[in-house]
């Protein structure tokens, strides 16, 4: 049945030879794009080739911007200045605040102002509002205001000055207002990033803490209720092995108190496996990495390790861990600038862990968090038979104290 010539409402069909020519069309243009992509432009997404055509570009438009408008008769002094900022466009990554003031002369006696203005916003990106952006703001809206020769400057009006004010001031300002976009979305960036790793460890401390409470909860199930009956089964194949001395139910009996004996025997040993949380999730961090952990931090540590054991239990190793990084993350987060002092010891078959650190010494970006932080270490510590607490200092500071026993 062919479908030339049907119509259907919504649907336009044509011959089915031109749909399928068509069809084929598409698809090899299709192909040719995705070769053009995986061959001719795959190179151009590399970072390297990418900065050397921005630096290409960048160099292309400061070199027109003064080639375009330099007089027949300009003195040469002013064209080779103007060369030496175009020049110094090329050094901004490597020498910002050096690269801006080799461009400024060129801007005040020739007419290097995209030079100068891509220089001062390079310098802007690197320093953000620091005195070397001052400075370099102060020298381009001087370039910009003044004209040169100083003569000519003297003779303009009250109304030249007035208009050219005011377009010093965008000169001058518009570069710096990009650069600190471009620092406000860099810094923006970090926090996110920041953020998602800590709500990742949250949700995975709070993930452990939930399989660790499940798995002490079925052992308890195990223990008392399946350990109980299967203790019954053996009791009453004992009794009925007593009371048949021979034949088909001796043998039963026999069989029954075996099996249950041998199953009692394996659901212990599930037990004990349940409740000391062994899994096969991979190497655990311990208190051995806490080095590494206090390096990358980037918060000041004070630590003090004293008395402790040649060997811990990894649960407790790795709870020390836990509450260490915690700790500084919190404090990272909450109190930016706060030195944090970590005291480790180990008496009275515990280990003591205490963590406190001073006020925020410094003003922060408020941090939304998951909130299973500090409830996650204190389920572990509860789980392992151990002590959490919290609470505030009398200098504004945080405290975070655990006790972890060593018999475990």
């Amino acid at each position: 049945m062919s479908t030339e010539g049907l119509s259907i409402p919504g649907i336009s069909m044509g011959s089915s030879g031109a749909g399928a020519a068509d069809r084929v069309r598409r698809f090899r243009l299709a192909g040719v794009f995705a070769a053009l992509r995986r061959g001719v432009f795959a190179p151009l997404r590399r970072p390297v080739v990418t900065t050397v055509c921005v630096e290409l570009a960048v160099a292309m438009l400061v070199v027109l911007d003064v080639w375009l408008v330099v007089p027949p008769k300009a003195p040469p002094y002013s064209i080779y200045l103007s060369g030496a900022a175009c020049l110094a466009v090329v050094l901004r990554r490597r020498f910002p605040f050096l690269a801006m003031l080799a461009a400024v002369p060129g801007f005040l006696v020739g007419w290097a102002q995209l030079a100068s203005m891509i220089t001062l916003g390079m310098l802007a990106t690197r320093r953000q509002l620091g005195w070397q952006t001052w400075v370099g703001a102060a020298l381009v809206f001087t370039c910009r205001f003044v004209q040169w020769p100083l003569d000519e400057f003297t003779q303009l009006g009250w109304r030249e000055h007035f208009l050219d004010g005011i377009y010093s001031v965008f000169v001058a300002g518009m570069p710096i207002t990009i650069a600190l976009l471009i620092g406000a979305r860099a810094e923006i960036s970090a926090k996110l990033a920041e953020l998602a790793k800590s709500r990742d460890r949250e949700r995975r401390l709070y993930a452990d803490t939930i399989r660790a409470e499940e798995r002490a909860r079925l052992a308890r199930e195990m223990h008392d209720v399946v350990s109980h009956q299967i203790t019954l089964i053996a009791m009453q194949a004992g009794a009925l092995q007593a009371q048949a001395k021979e034949g088909p139910a001796l043998e039963t009996a026999q069989v029954i108190r075996g099996l249950s004996t041998r199953t009692l025997e394996e659901l212990r040993s599930l037990v004990s496996v349940l409740r000391s949380g062994s899994e096969d999730d991979g190497p655990r961090p311990g208190i051995g990495e806490l080095d590494h952990l206090i390096r990358t931090a980037d918060v000041p540590v004070q630590l003090s390790v004293e008395q402790l054991p040649d060997t811990l239990p990894s649960q407790v190793s790795a709870a020390a861990y836990r509450t260490v990084q915690e700790c500084l993350t919190n404090v990272h987060k909450h109190a930016p600038g706060a030195t944090a002092t970590i005291r480790i010891q180990a008496a009275s078959g515990g280990l003591d862990i205490e963590v406190e650190n001073e006020r925020a010494s410094r003003t922060g970006e408020h941090l939304p968090s998951g909130g299973h932080g500090l409830t996650g270490l204190a389920e572990r510590a509860r789980l392992l038979g151990g002590s959490f607490e919290t609470s505030g200092t009398k200098n504004g500071g945080f405290r975070v104290r655990a006790r972890y026993p060593l018999d475990r």
